[in-house]
C-alpha cells in the first residue's frame, strides 16, 4: 500500500475485471530428418519458406546416398506448398559423418579450421585471408630513458595491450608489440629507432596495426570479418570474431615467442593473400542410421539431439519424421507429445504397406489421442532427378493443419482439404478397405474424379471414442495452452473471491469468444461451456497449502464424418394420408 506523508492529491492504478487472453499458435510444425548440411544438436533452428530451409540445411537427397531418409527436404517443401508459414527442423546425421577441415599455413598451421557442421557440403567452402590494419598514428615524441622508452602518440585510440604495430617510413620497417597505451602514451616491447618522431600535419612515418581481413565462402553465402587479430585478449581475435559464423569454426595454435610479425606473413604468404581449402568432409554412412539417431540424447539445454531436441521448444504443435517409421521412433514422437500435452504427432505408415493388413499391423503398434496417421504415399515431382517420386504425406498433411488452422479455425477437422503439389498416390485404397482401416484410425488419402486428391480421414490412434477425432484433441490442448499461457498473472495473488472472480471471468470471456466462432457446440454460452472456481471447488486445505483450482468443461464441435440422406418414395396415397 503507498505511504500518505504528506497533504496532496494521489493518483493510483488498479486491476480490475478480467484480463484480456490471446490464444496461442496451433499451426507452427516441427520436423526431424537427414538434411544436406545444418547443425545437428541444439535449438532447432526456424524456417519460414523453403528457400529459407536451403540456406540452412541445404537442398534434395539422393536417392542414391541417402535412400530411405532422404526425404526431409520434400516434407518441408510440401508443408510450405499446402499452406504452412512456420516450422522448426532438427537435423540427424550418422554417427559416421565428419567435417570438412582445413589450415593455414598447411606444413606448420597456425589457424586450424573446420566446416561448423558435417557433410560432403564442406569441401566446398574457401577462406581467404589479406593483410588488414585496424588503427594507425603518428609518433609525436620519445619520452623515458634509452632502456625504459614510451612513445607519446597522436592518438592511441585502437592500439591494445599484444597488438602486432608496423613502424614504417620511406627507409625502413620495424615490428614491435604494444606492451601498454594509456592517455596516448604507448610501451613497446621493441623500441623503435630516433628517427620515428613526425609532427607534420600530414605524416610521412607512422605506426599501425597488424591485422587481416578474413572473407568465407559456401556457395552465394559469404562471411566477411574484417581486422581480425591474433592477440587474444582483444575483441577482434580471431576465434571470438567468428564465434557466431554459421560456416567454421576455427582454432588458434600458439607460436614460439619471436618475431611478433611471423604469424601474419605465415597467414598471407608472398603474394600478400592466403587460401584455405577445405577437404575431408563425409556425409556418412546411411546403413549405420539407427532409431537411436532420430530418438536423439538429452545433453542438456542447448545440447540435445534428435527428438529431445524439441524440449527446448515451447512453440511447436505438430511433429513429423517424414519417411521413418520405425515403431521405436514413433513411438518415442508420440510420448514426446504426451508428456508435454501440448503438441500433436503426424505418423506416416511405410510406403510397402499396400494391403489392408499390413496397414493395420503398423496402425496397433500405436494408441494415442495425440497422433494420427495417414496412408499412402504421395506422388510429387522430384525437382533434383527431374522425375516424379513418391514421398511420405507427413509434410503434405501437416501443411494441410496449418491450412485449415488459419482458414477456418482449430475445431476445423483438417479432412476432405485438396492436396496441392500432388499428382498421384502410390496406390489407391477404395472406399471397401476404408471401410475397415477408418474405424481402426488410419487416414487415407484418396483421389475423386474432378475433386482431386484429398485427406478422407480425421481421426486420431486413440482407443477412446471421446478423443477420436483429430479436431478435437487438438481443440483442448489449444485452449489449455492458451489458459495456461495468459493466467501466470494470477500466481501469488491473494487467494480470495475477488481472484476467483477475476479468473473466472477472465477464462469465461476466452470461451465465450470461441463459441461464437463456432469453435464449440451449443446453442448458448451456457450449453457450450461452464467455468467454476471458488468454495466448490477448492477444499480449506486446498486454499492453505496455495492451491487455485479451477473446473472448466467445454463442448467440442464433432466433424460430420457421416453425411446421412434418407430418402424414401413419395406416393399419392402417402400425400393424401397427410
Amino acid at each position: 500500500m503507498a505511504e500518505y506523508l504528506s497533504p496532496g492529491v494521489y493518483v493510483e492504478e488498479f486491476d480490475s475485471g478480467a484480463q484480456p487472453m490471446e490464444g496461442v499458435g496451433t499451426s507452427t510444425a516441427g520436423f526431424i530428418g537427414l538434411a544436406e548440411r545444418g547443425p545437428i544438436s541444439g535449438v532447432p533452428q526456424l524456417v519460414t519458406n523453403f528457400a529459407d530451409f536451403k540456406r540452412t540445411y541445404g537442398g534434395y537427397l539422393s536417392a542414391t546416398e541417402f535412400g530411405e531418409y532422404r526425404f526431409l527436404a520434400y516434407a518441408v517443401e510440401q508443408f510450405f506448398l499446402n499452406g504452412g508459414a512456420r516450422c522448426f527442423v532438427s537435423r540427424v546425421a550418422p554417427s559416421d559423418a565428419k567435417c570438412a577441415e582445413g589450415a593455414i599455413p598447411e606444413s606448420e598451421p597456425i589457424l586450424k579450421f573446420k566446416a561448423k557442421n558435417p557433410g560432403v557440403w564442406g569441401d566446398d567452402i574457401v577462406v581467404t585471408i589479406t593483410p588488414a590494419s585496424k588503427a594507425k598514428t603518428q609518433v609525436l615524441e620519445i619520452l623515458g630513458t634509452a632502456e625504459d622508452r614510451k612513445y607519446r602518440v597522436k592518438n592511441g585510440a585502437g592500439f591494445q595491450a599484444g597488438d602486432v604495430i608496423v613502424y614504417r617510413s620511406a627507409k625502413e620497417e620495424v615490428f614491435s608489440r604494444v606492451v601498454k597505451n594509456q592517455d596516448n602514451v604507448m610501451t613497446l616491447e621493441v623500441p623503435l629507432p630516433d628517427t620515428a618522431v613526425d609532427t607534420n600535419l600530414l605524416p610521412d612515418k607512422v605506426i599501425m596495426t597488424c591485422e587481416f581481413n578474413m572473407e568465407v565462402k559456401y556457395g552465394d553465402t559469404v562471411e566477411s570479418y574484417e581486422n581480425v587479430s591474433l592477440n587474444v585478449e582483444t575483441p577482434d581475435f580471431v576465434t571470438k570474431k567468428t564465434a557466431k559464423s554459421d560456416l567454421i569454426l576455427v582454432a588458434y595454435e600458439d607460436m614460439p615467442a619471436g618475431d611478433p610479425i611471423a604469424p601474419y606473413d605465415a597467414l598471407v604468404g608472398e603474394d600478400g593473400t592466403g587460401k584455405v581449402l577445405f577437404k575431408g568432409g563425409s556425409n556418412g554412412s546411411v546403413s549405420s542410421i539407427t532409431a537411436a539417431d532420430f530418438i536423439g540424447v538429452d545433453n542438456g539445454a542447448g545440447a540435445r539431439t534428435g527428438i529431445q531436441s524439441f524440449v527446448d521448444n515451447d512453440v511447436v504443435s505438430l511433429m513429423a519424421i517424414p519417411g521413418v517409421t520405425d515403431p521405436n521412433v514413433q513411438l518415442t514422437l508420440v510420448a514426446h507429445c504426451e508428456n508435454l500435452a501440448s503438441r500433436f504427432a503426424v505418423l506416416d505408415v511405410p510406403r510397402n504397406a499396400r494391403k489392408v493388413q499390413d496397414v493395420i499391423n503398423h496402425r496397433e503398434i500405436v494408441d494415442s489421442t495425440y497422433a494420427a496417421m495417414y496412408h499412402p504415399w504421395l506422388q510429387v515431382f522430384d525437382p533434383l532427378d527431374k522425375k516424379n517420386i513418391m514421398v511420405p504425406p507427413s509434410g503434405s498433411v501437416l501443411g494441410i493443419y496449418a491450412r485449415s488452422d488459419n482458414s477456418r479455425g482449430v475445431h476445423k477437422a483438417p479432412a476432405n482439404e485438396v492436396v496441392r503439389g500432388c499428382v498421384g498416390l502410390d496406390c489407391q485404397f477404395n472406399k471397401g478397405e476404408q471401410d475397415i482401416l477408418n474405424p481402426r484410425g488410419v487416414n487415407l488419402i484418396r483421389s475423386f474424379p474432378g475433386q482431386g486428391i484429398r485427406v478422407w480421414g480425421a481421426r486420431t490412434t486413440s482407443s477412446l471414442g471421446s478423443w477420436k477425432y483429430i479436431n478435437v484433441r487438438r481443440l483442448f490442448i489449444y485452449i489449455e495452452e492458451s489458459i495456461k499461457a495468459n493466467t501466470n498473472w494470477a500466481v501469488f495473488e491473494p487467494n480470495d473471491e475477488v481472484l476467483w472472480v477475476r479468473v473466472q471471468r477472465t477464462i469465461s470471456v476466452f470461451l465465450n469468444t470461441m463459441w461464437r466462432n463456432g469453435s464449440l457446440a451449443g446453442s448458448s454460452p451456457e450449453e457450450a461451456f461452464f467455468v467454476n472456481i471458488g468454495r466448490d471447488t477448492m477444499s480449506q486445505d486446498d486454499i492453505d497449502n496455495g492451491r487455485l483450482i479451477c473446473v472448466i468443461g467445454v463442448a467440442p464441435v464433432k466433424p460430420a464424418e457421416f453425411v446421412i440422406f434418407r430418402i424414401t418414395q413419395k406416393t399419392e396415397s402417402a400425400a393424401s394420408a397427410e
